[in-house]
């Protein structure tokens, strides 16, 4: 709820969990353990950020967060946690929302091009190897240095073949360029095809500043929630559109210093994935993002299941904590739990890690930071109840609300790009036992087609290798004797008209 030019998240009998929203960039983290309440918890902020007046973008990943745009319903448990509180102002109702959808089906279509995208992330979508990584990114230099845009996934696999084809002459320049690594690029890509990747590449690209939006009746931001049910399913290409939206959001923004409230936040869930496995490089620079997009006016809240999912550097970064009940069966538990406690500044009320082992579901310890900066003394509070609709919506409700946005228009259609013939090109090179083999790799499973003419007719045949051909001519043609050859070369050597005398007049000659 948003009181008093405050965020309120959370109550006990004597405290209240206030955000401020100044302090609102200065990011945040979710942690509990499965049931614990941090869905609810990221209701409640995500509502009272609207509220504020703070657009909000965030992730739904089990597609219980799409009914925020209904207002919700005052049933027994909702009204038992408004008298507990005694929320005298509390109110169902629905916000300003927004869905969106990499695969265009539960939301908005949310579209980059390759070359938006570009090499590093594009690597992390498709599982690269370090050695195809570095193949990938002289691609993209290549197809920079020649102008070449690179929009959707089969633009970059018809790149690859031309670059693979001239690979002696690139390596001379960019480094060297092996058919093996090239093949297993394009085996990657026609994978990450075979799982929706299309989708997410083409244009119109996706303007990042749609995200900022404001209701026209009530000032509230509006809440921009990604239907990501089935994108979930595949890690790679969940994190990889991810980083994606944070270092465009970053590239994007411009430098605002420290504001009344933010001008976007952004809700970051299952955060385990991102730095799961995560390659050094991508880690250093979301780190950096993390250091330096507040002055941006954007706030980063990282929902997962402990603080130690989260690397250090960025975990020091969270001024904004909501610890919900961690359980502890294994040693490694007790470690986790341990953690989460060091990571809150002490109350001398109560041991705070064994009090995070025995927190109700809905409860939590908070810990926010103060008007200079300074994180407050952990509390132990209720979490405010949600006000809009808990749960899912029905398809009908849910394409209603897609279809009378004000984004709709712009990027309901795939814009259709023609391209140059020449560009369609798809064999890769000639003549060696190691490209034929990389050509099945490449499912180049068709030869281009020439027309020959003939005297009656034109026909279509396949192009054949140059021994195929051969038998086929001398098998299709009969064998001139050595008169008829003679013959020839007079008619072509001295004329069409002067070559058949002399030759009519030999003819009669030797009668």
């Amino acid at each position: 709820m948003y009181v008093n030019n405050k965020l309120l998240v959370g109550k006990n009998d004597d405290f209240e969990a206030y955000l401020l929203p100044k302090m609102a960039n200065r990011h945040g983290i979710i942690t509990g353990a499965s049931g614990s309440g941090k869905t609810v918890t990221l209701k409640v902020l995500a509502e009272s950020f609207s509220n504020a007046g703070i657009p909000v973008f965030l992730v739904d990943v089990k597609g219980d967060l799409a009914g925020m745009s209904l207002p919700g319903e005052m049933n027994e448990n909702i009204a038992k946690r408004v008298e507990k509180l005694k929320l005298e102002s509390f109110e169902v109702k629905s916000f300003p929302t927004n869905y969106f959808d990499v695969y265009g089906k539960n939301g908005i279509p949310i579209r980059t091009t390759v070359k938006d995208l570009g090499p590093r992330l594009l690597s992390r979508m498709l599982d690269l190897s370090d050695a195809q990584e570095g193949v990938l990114t002289v691609a993209f230099k290549i197809a920079e240095d020649i102008n070449k845009e690179l929009i959707d996934l089969n633009d970059l696999r018809n790149h690859l073949v031309e670059v693979a084809d001239k690979r002696k002459e690139y390596s001379l320049t960019y480094g060297n360029i092996t058919t093996q690594s090239v093949g297993s690029i394009q085996r990657n890509i026609l994978a990450l095809q075979e799982d929706g990747g299309d989708d997410f590449f083409g244009k119109p690209s996706f303007n990042i500043k749609d995200f900022i939006h404001f209701d026209e009746n009530n000032g509230y931001g509006f809440i921009n929630i990604l239907d990501a049910v089935t994108l979930f399913r595949k890690p790679n290409l969940y994190v990889s559109f991810l980083l994606w939206l944070l270092n465009t959001i970053y590239d994007t923004m411009t430098e605002v210093g420290d504001l009344n409230k933010p001008k976007l936040i952004f809700f970051f869930d299952e955060a385990h994935l991102l730095f799961n496995e995560m390659p050094e490089g991508i880690i250093k620079s979301v780190i950096q993002i993390v250091k330096l997009i507040r002055s941006k006016g954007v706030g980063i809240y990282f929902i997962s299941q402990t603080p130690s999912d989260i690397p250090d550097e960025i975990l020091s970064q969270l001024g904004n904590r909501i610890q919900h009940v961690l359980r502890s069966y294994t040693r490694n538990d007790e470690k986790a739990v341990k953690a989460a406690a060091n990571s809150f500044r002490a109350n001398p009320n109560f041991n705070t890690e064994e009090v995070i082992k025995t927190l109700a579901t809905g409860e939590a310890l908070v810990s926010f930071q103060n008007e200079i900066g300074e994180p407050t003394i952990t509390e132990k509070v209720t979490i405010l109840p949600p006000q809009s609709k808990m749960g899912t919506i029905d398809d009908l409700t849910r394409q209603d609300f897609i279809k009378k946005s004000h984004l709709y228009s712009n990027y309901e259609k795939r814009e259709e790009i023609v391209k140059p013939v020449e560009e369609k090109k798809e064999v890769l090179f000639e003549h060696t036992k190691e490209v034929q083999e990389e050509k099945t790799m490449l499912d180049i499973d068709t030869q281009p087609r020439i027309k020959l003419q003939t005297q009656k007719e034109e026909v279509e045949v396949k192009q054949q290798p140059a021994s195929e051909t051969k038998v086929k001519k001398q098998v299709g043609r009969p064998k001139k004797s050595a008169t008829e050859k003679f013959t020839d070369r007079v008619i072509s050597t001295t004329g069409n008209g002067v070559g058949k005398l002399i030759v009519k007049g030999l003819k009669n000659l030797f009668k």
